[in-house]
């Protein structure tokens, strides 16, 4: 066992085997970040006994054919379907992603319409239904931090899949889906409440669960943790985030 996480403890993906630890994915996939903790804190004290965790955070890597089952039917009709609107597949489809049973296309966030209504109309695909949308913030994927998440499902085929699109904090900017799904219509405003991301073309793109003129994205992974102070007989309670730590 080796202490070469930098952190004066031992590192379970690297020095141990760590195989009943949930989530694990070894050297594979990409890391985007090391979490210390079992929550990733990094400001006042770990108290849930785990302090000393160190564990690498890794999106899944794009998957190789054959995928199995019917995804490989699904990659090669989606593709085709591209290669006849003439759109180059590989431009569309950043990378094709097979993980936990679940079949995920990665998809540029420009050509996110063409997809869902490819995906919607031709026969051999059929997926009629959205049933919504999920944000989702990675601060340390640079140049890509926010990713909406959509999960579609083929009635006729009896099928599901996801489509997985991302955009910088810089640029948080997303087409809207509601022109093809109009389900998603208040999925997407939700999203935005509590991520930022901006869906271009949405009808009435607003906040729909904090107030109108709420600053910031209560679920995006920085944002404080916020509070208002409590007096209870002459005593000052602190907000979270300025509370004492304890080690």
């Amino acid at each position: 066992m080796s202490a070469a996480n930098g952190n004066g403890g031992p590192n379970p993906e690297k020095d141990l085997s760590a195989s009943n630890l949930p989530g694990q994915r070894g050297d594979g996939g990409e890391e985007i970040r090391v979490q210390r903790g079992m929550f990733g804190a990094d400001k006042g004290g770990d108290t849930s006994g785990y302090g000393g965790l160190v564990r690498s955070i890794r999106l899944p890597g794009p998957a190789t054919r054959p995928y199995g089952g019917w995804f490989d039917e699904v990659a090669d009709e989606l593709e085709g379907a591209l290669e006849e609107q003439g759109l180059v597949p590989e431009n569309v489809i950043d990378r094709t992603v097979v993980d936990r049973g679940e079949l995920t296309f990665h998809i540029e966030r420009e050509y996110l319409p063409a997809v869902a209504r490819t995906l919607r109309d031709d026969p051999a695909l059929r997926f009629e239904l959205c049933t919504g949308v999920s944000g989702v913030h990675y601060p340390g994927d640079k140049g890509r931090e926010l990713h909406a998440v959509y999960h579609l499902r083929s009635i006729t085929h009896n099928r599901l899949i996801r489509l997985e699109v991302s955009a910088p904090d810089a640029d948080p900017h997303i087409p809207s889906l509601v022109a093809v799904y109009p389900t998603n219509d208040w999925h997407e405003r939700e999203t935005y409440d509590f991520y930022g991301i901006v869906f271009d073309g949405h009808p009435a793109l607003t906040r729909i669960m904090m107030p109108d003129d709420w600053q910031g994205f209560p679920q995006r992974k920085d944002y404080p943790l916020g509070g208002i102070p409590v007096e209870y007989k002459g005593a000052q309670i602190p907000a979270p985030d300025q509370r004492r730590s304890y080690s």
